[in-house]
């Protein structure tokens, strides 16, 4: 558990938080401390979850931390929706975003699978 750096999960985490700091660079200045900050807080959350998860040393500490991971996927895929909605982002802008997060959310379920709990 303690090679998260290994994990394809945390790397493809990895790459949404780039994905993301790339697409609220664009975002009005006056948001830098409202949703530009959630979606990015969200974001960066993913890997570090899976992270610190992965050296608690337990299963069971392990596991928990990948739900709240995966939770945190689904928190943003939320906020990418509202940006679009209030026009900060057009929908083709974030199909790379999403695609990751969902993408996220399958290893984290197939990794919960494999230490044999209930994703």
């Amino acid at each position: 558990m303690g090679g998260f750096r290994e994990l394809l999960v945390w790397q493809t985490a990895m790459d949404l938080v780039e994905e993301i700091y790339r697409l609220t660079e664009s975002f009005p200045r006056t948001e830098v401390f409202s949703l530009t900050n959630q979606i990015r807080r969200a974001a960066v959350s993913i890997p570090s979850n899976i992270a610190e998860g992965s050296g608690r040393g337990s299963r069971k500490e392990f596991t928990h931390f990948l739900r709240v991971a995966r939770g945190s996927t689904r928190e943003l895929e939320t906020q990418l929706e509202i940006a679009i909605r209030i026009g900060y982002l057009e929908r083709h802008q974030v199909e790379q975003a999403l695609e990751l997060s969902l993408s996220v959310g399958r290893l984290t379920t197939n990794l919960l699978k494999s230490l044999n709990v209930e994703p």
